[in-house]
């Protein structure tokens, strides 16, 4: 499905991703730490209690680990997958985690560990600028969620960052001290881009891939922060603080997308296009798409959609923006067998 050629967006088909981000403060490299398998799969072998003894990190107790859940996404249709962790704020399943975590996913799967449960997830919103996302967990109820504080940090105080350490699929828990109340980092996405967080904790603990969207503790027990990053040295890691990811949180369940906040998923016919500039040229399908299911494949070249006539990329996602998943367009291409139309119902795109 993939082309030298091709160009994708959101609303079409996101090209695979495989490399995590990385973040370059002024003194060393950081990684945002998402997991993502180096192979097809979930999970790495979950540690054994004597193995996580002989790490940094050890095995979470159960009060570390008391509203806090696995998260597995699916990545571009299947590309790809990743792991992260999230932590639950509601009894019914509103669950707060790390934009990157879900970025790129087209399915979420979050899994409670004190219980076992797994339960699909739709993302309610995101904020890309302070790496938050909303997610509503599809049918649950009575879950623990975390207990939060929201006073203010001080350097020296102790802390334990609790994650999805690798996407091992069991939560761990490393010690430290906040180093730093309130420090930035600029942060290269997986497409290149750059941005930058502020405001975060910094603590001397160590936080790996699969720890994003974690709890960052207090020696009460209570959560302060979110794991976001850490630095490549092993020993230094940064968390939004939990008033940040709170404030958030309210804006996007009260349907508020002002600011860099989006809210739900974009529309997706589930094709990819040629980068050539002078037609429409379907390079890629997703089966069992809306483009799949009309019968367009791979050779075809579009000449309209939702009655309006397509001579350059940007006719098609114009009109897709005023679209939303579950709509119905009209489509029109061309092929080797002649000219076609057909009414698509749309999907939802991999998450921006």
């Amino acid at each position: 499905m993939a082309h030298p050629i091709a160009r994708t967006a959101a609303a079409l088909l996101a090209a695979p991703v495989l490399a995590l981000a990385f973040a370059m403060p002024a003194s060393a490299t950081v990684t945002a730490v998402r997991y993502r398998p180096p192979v097809n799969g979930w999970h790495l072998v979950p540690p054994s209690a004597s193995q996580a003894a002989t790490q940094t990190a050890t095995l979470a107790s159960d009060k570390e680990s008391t509203g806090v859940v696995l998260i597995d996404t699916t990545v571009d249709y299947g590309v790809g997958a990743a792991a992260g962790t999230g932590l639950v704020l509601t009894a019914d399943g509103v669950v707060v985690t790390n934009h990157h975590v879900v970025e790129g996913s087209t399915q979420v799967e979050v899994t409670d560990p004190s219980t076992g449960a797994s339960y699909t997830a739709d993302v309610i919103g995101y904020d890309p600028d302070t790496d938050v996302a909303v997610l509503q967990l599809e049918d649950a109820s009575g879950l623990t969620t975390v207990a939060t504080d929201t006073s203010a940090v001080a350097e020296g105080d102790d802390v334990t960052a609790v994650g999805n350490s690798n996407g091992g699929g069991v939560l761990t828990a490393a010690s430290g001290e906040i180093t730093d109340t309130s420090t930035a980092i600029d942060v290269s996405g997986d497409n290149g881009s750059v941005e930058h967080l502020t405001d975060l904790i910094e603590i001397d603990a160590t936080v790996v891939p699969g720890d994003s969207g974690g709890a960052l503790l207090d020696d009460d027990g209570e959560v302060i922060g979110m794991n976001v990053a850490a630095a490549s040295n092993g020993t230094t890691g940064y968390a939004i603080p939990i008033s940040s990811v709170l404030d958030l949180a309210d804006q996007i369940l009260s349907g508020d997308d002002s600011g860099a906040v989006t809210l739900g998923y974009g529309p997706a016919l589930g094709l990819q296009l040629s980068a050539r500039t002078t037609d429409l040229l379907v390079v890629g399908v997703v089966s069992g798409s809306a483009a799949d299911e009309a019968g367009i494949t791979a050779g075809s070249v579009l000449t309209e959609f939702n009655g309006t006539s397509l001579t350059e990329y940007s006719d098609l996602t114009r009109a897709l923006a005023k679209l939303s998943p579950g709509d119905t367009a009209s489509i029109n291409w061309i092929d080797s067998t002649g000219t076609h139309t057909a009414t698509v119902t749309l999907g939802r795109a991999p998450l921006a």
